[in-house]
């Protein structure tokens, strides 16, 4: 069975391989690229610079890891699964012969774990141009991170925005330079909690709670922006459109036969592999045209107005300080962060040690 994701909603049908398509879906080669995206126009290298992005061991992530490296930059793969990792930034230095390809521990459901790698990164990078918060999880059974988070608000909100925040110095030294938050189309149906951002209180909804994570995800890109005007460092939000990958294994609609039978036609034309499902990423990471371009949300390669309620000032600027509180990241213009180091993190709760069930390493997006 193939397996594909929509808003949240996993689609399973037999597969196609080796399989003549059907007379009406003959069109689908021709009309897939335009459909889906295609191939990233910008020819555009990236000899001398250097890319961070997570989620790098396999689908999205992998395939944007081995196309920067390609173009001749110095890739830094974040996992969490360390093997997978090592194995998958072998494989692009022996396929891309670009030497400059590193695997690096990164566990974006723990604060130390999010700290040990921006610190590492500080401390032996001279420069990051470019970092692609790629990784994510998608509609896990409820479930806490290690400080205490929702699974999903933390992994993909609150990790990245700890991660971005720690590596801001970098990424100004290094400017112009550019921030790029994979999102999905799943944010327009999204609603913060600020009451119960980690459910905690009200019953726990895995779709609610992926969605909220995603709206967070365009939130934060438009609040960064707005505090980054300046300073030569761009950030966008993009929604890399239908993509074949297991980030919904935990959806469970695969046994459908109406998918199967009925919706099969149409999702095969819709929907791409990992490696056209990088092309926008890379198409944000090197598009010399997208020079100064900031705070935008892009579906696939094309610029479009986010959802109405992406774009409220007064949530994206309360969503930021309650996620920096959260965090432990500094929360007055008078307090440091060095200052706030002396003290414990804040956690959402005092939270049991329980192993979330999502791999952060299925990087995000295989869906909208």
């Amino acid at each position: 069975m193939d397996h594909f994701y929509d808003v949240g909603v996993k689609i399973s049908f037999p597969s196609l391989k080796n399989q003549q398509p059907p007379l009406h879906l003959n069109f689908c080669g021709v009309h897939r690229n335009h459909l889906t995206g295609g191939p990233c126009p910008s020819k555009a290298t990236i000899k001398g610079k250097t890319v961070v992005i997570t989620g790098a061991n396999t689908g999205i992530g992998k395939e944007t890891a081995r196309e920067l490296a390609r173009r001749g930059g110095r890739v830094i793969m974040g996992c969490r699964d360390m093997e997978k990792c090592e194995d998958a930034a072998k494989e692009i230095r022996g396929k891309t012969l670009n030497p400059h390809v590193y695997a690096h521990h990164i566990d974006l459901a723990s604060i130390k774990s999010i700290r040990q790698f921006a610190e590492r990164i500080k401390q032996e990078e001279k420069r990051v141009d470019i970092l692609i918060n790629n990784a994510g999880v998608m509609r896990c059974p409820v479930g806490k991170t290690e400080d205490g988070f929702d699974v999903q608000f933390g992994v993909n909100h609150l990790g990245h925005f700890l991660l971005t925040n720690l590596l801001l110095d970098k990424l100004k030294e290094s400017a112009p330079s550019r921030v790029i938050n994979l999102a999905s189309l799943a944010h327009i149906v999204g609603e913060i909690d600020f009451n119960d951002l980690n459910w905690e209180k009200k019953k726990f909804d895995t779709k609610r709670a992926y969605c909220q994570s995603k709206l967070a995800n365009v939130l934060f890109t438009k609040e960064l922006a707005k505090r980054l005007e300046g300073t030569g460092v761009t950030v966008n939000a993009l929604h890399p459109g239908v993509v074949a990958t297991d980030l919904g294994r935990h959806t469970g609609l695969h046994q459908s036969k109406f998918s199967s039978s009925v919706l099969s036609p149409f999702f095969t034309l819709l929907v791409k592999g990992p490696e056209l499902g990088a092309q926008p990423s890379v198409y944000l990471a090197v598009a010399e045209e997208l020079v100064g371009v900031s705070g935008r949300y892009y579906d696939v390669m094309t610029e479009k107005e986010p959802a109405p309620n992406s774009l409220d000032q007064e949530v994206s600027s309360r969503l930021w300080e309650a996620s920096a509180r959260l965090v432990g990241l500094e929360l007055t213009g008078g307090e440091t962060e060095k200052e706030q180091a002396k003290t414990p993190t804040p956690t959402a709760a005092p939270a049991e040690t329980v192993p979330h069930p999502c791999s952060p390493d299925t990087d995000t997006r295989r869906e909208p």
